[in-house]
């Protein structure tokens, strides 16, 4: 047993360290590991620093380790492609970082007073942005909840393959792969290169009777807009296959929602919504569909709904057909769950009732013609083609370089020497759209701070 004491740190006590293990019945904390085989452990001494037994050094050494990042509050921000810099109001902050909200754990037990209805509340405010009935607790991002859509589809209809588009997101395709894998066979379907939409021809080649659903996002991850939901959904319905839609919310006050053109399972990120950018973090998905047996079933994540209680006028909330979890049922259960994103949830409803309807939609119109302005503005400059797709886009827009005498690699150096982030290299992701960036706008960016980037990336490009 260790016997180093961090005054910041009360276990850590030998006194108190050995009353934890009496009451659990174990003499050593190595006994928790003893299931670990002996050829997987690490048998000598890691090379790293010793401890620090001061609380105000460790902070110190930390802070020193932070300082050495850059973050979006000293620079000027185009990144995207999957997390998004959006403006988050201070009550956001302080109700999620309430006592009741930010130590609440999953379970009836804990003294987590609202959690439930405030999960609740959530559900019901994106089951109105998406127009379904039923939405889950959230998941850990929005690539997470594309992989148990695609399972929770394949257990609804007993298929085995399923259909994503050709533009998602590298990174979420990784995590579908893996996550489907070995029971579901993924395949990817072609896209017309000029409006990014899918293919329908390859779409209706490849849907057979052993699709199971067809997965694709709008907006999209490249930024465009895919105006061909209702051809799609009819197209895989024919078949008796699933139609999942992954969707941005912050775009749903101006678009359509996608159970409007056909969609079965809508699944999206709720970062946009109120959760800051993190180091790798900061990400939650969700995933909505029609209050049917068949889909609510097949759900392996804890939902939360309303009922009354013997107070007349008063309401409770607690889980919704627990028995299909494996919180309930282990290893017989639908799918796995752990302990996923449920304050971040939290976050997203605080974020969502401020906004309410018409704010939603005023944030969606901002985005998008201040999306359309840097457009036209970076088009002027020599050596920058924009757009290069030939679809309506919200939020972000691929950014050619061809013509600019630079890789995007060279052109995102010399722009952070001018304290701004440049566009996401999609470069090895999509080479058929040659040397490129994928640009991302918001609501926090100005008239001015477009025009900042158009400068630079003039003087960067022509100078």
């Amino acid at each position: 047993m260790s016997k180093i004491v961090y005054p910041y740190i009360a276990n850590s006590v030998p006194e108190i360290k050995e009353r934890l293990l009496k009451k659990i019945g174990i003499e050593s904390s190595e006994d928790i590991f003893k299931e670990i085989p002996e050829h997987l452990r690490f048998k000598g001494k890691m090379n790293i620093p010793g401890p620090y037994l001061s609380e105000y050094e460790l902070k110190r050494h930390v802070e020193g380790l932070l300082s050495k990042n850059k973050s979006c509050s000293d620079y000027l921000n185009f990144l995207g492609g999957g997390t998004w810099q959006h403006y988050i109001p201070a009550v956001v902050d302080t109700i999620a970082g309430r006592d009741e909200f930010l130590t609440a754990y999953v379970g009836d037990s804990f003294a987590d007073h609202g959690k439930f209805q405030a999960l609740f509340e959530t559900a019901s405010m994106i089951g109105e942005l998406v127009d379904m009935d039923v939405v889950n607790t959230p998941t850990y991002d929005w690539a997470n909840a594309i992989a148990i859509s695609c399972r929770m589809a394949a257990r609804i209809n007993g298929r085995r393959k399923v259909l994503l588009v050709g533009t998602i997101s590298p990174g979420r395709l990784a995590v579908v792969d893996n996550y489907c894998k070995p029971d579901l066979t993924v395949e990817l379907l072609k896209y017309d290169s000029e409006t990014g939409l899918v293919d329908l021809n390859d779409l209706k080649n490849k849907v057979s009777e052993d699709v199971s659903a067809v997965y694709f996002e709008n907006p999209s991850y490249l930024g465009f807009v895919e105006i061909q939901g209702e051809l799609i959904s009819k197209i895989v319905h024919d078949i008796g296959a699933e139609v999942i839609v992954g969707v941005d919310p912050t775009s749903l006050g101006v678009l359509t929602p996608p159970a409007q053109y056909g969609a079965d399972i809508v699944c999206g990120e709720l970062q946009p919504l109120g959760i800051h950018m993190q180091w790798g973090g900061g990400l939650s998905g969700f995933i909505a569909t029609r209050d049917e047996k068949k889909y609510v079933a097949e759900y392996p994540s804890l939902m939360f709904g309303i009922t009354t209680t013997i107070q007349e006028g008063e309401y409770g909330f607690g889980e919704v057909y627990y028995e299909r979890t494996s919180y309930a049922s282990r290893e017989n259960g639908k799918d796995f769950i752990g302990t996923t994103t449920a304050l971040y949830g939290i976050a997203a409803g605080v974020y969502m009732a401020l906004m309410g309807p018409q704010g939603m939609r005023d944030l969606g119109i901002g985005i998008m013609q201040r999306s359309q302005y840097a457009m036209e503005i970076l088009s002027e400059i020599k050596g920058v083609k924009v757009p290069l797709i030939k679809s309506p886009c919200f939020k972000e827009f691929i950014v050619n370089f061809d013509d600019a005498g630079k890789t995007v690699t060279e052109i995102n150096r010399d722009l952070l020497a001018q304290n701004i982030f440049g566009g996401k290299d999609i470069s090895c992701e999509f080479p058929v759209y040659g040397n490129s960036s994928l640009f991302c706008i918001t609501e926090i960016h100005t008239k001015d701070d477009i025009k900042r980037l158009a400068v630079a990336l003039d003087k960067v490009i022509n100078n």
